[in-house]
């Protein structure tokens, strides 16, 4: 199964099944070594040191991006909502963009559903769209592969 990720104005909305409980979902979420292992998808990787993360709300994350073309991006998101292990509320300053993320018990496993909002012109691409999907989809491998959060 892969993320199914819609484009719709200025929300994109992803959803992708993980087989893994939610608890396990949302460690992969809020620690660092855990969201560079996934967080780049198949697009760009996140050097372990360079996620920060201060689970709380108003406490910030962080990280940088490398592209296959050697650019680096620096992202930075403040918690708005932190409702362990169901749902995250991030925004990024620089932009306004909103990102909610629900984790959903599902069987043995867990449905993430990741629903960005105010997303600024350049970021309402395919690009931005399968990007999405790839993170998800990566996550959904990390997990597999080792059991556990990585």
């Amino acid at each position: 199964m892969t993320a199914h990720v819609t484009l719709d104005g200025d929300q994109l909305i992803a959803t992708r099944h993980v087989d893994a409980e939610p608890a396990l979902v949302w460690a992969a979420f809020t620690t660092p070594a855990h969201l560079a292992a996934f967080w780049g998808g198949d697009h760009a990787t996140v050097a372990p040191g360079s996620v920060t993360v201060d689970l709380r709300v108003g406490g910030t994350f962080e990280l940088e991006t490398r592209g296959p073309d050697g650019a680096v991006r620096r992202l930075r998101f403040r918690y708005e909502a932190v409702e362990p292990p169901a749902r995250l509320v991030l925004t990024e300053p620089r932009t306004g963009l909103t990102t909610e993320i629900r984790l959903e018990p599902a069987g043995s496993g867990t449905t993430v559903v990741v629903h960005q909002r105010r997303l600024p012109p350049e970021l309402r691409t395919e690009q931005a769209r399968t990007g999405l999907a790839a993170i998800l989809d990566r996550l959904a491998t990390v997990l597999t592969d080792t059991g556990s959060a990585p």
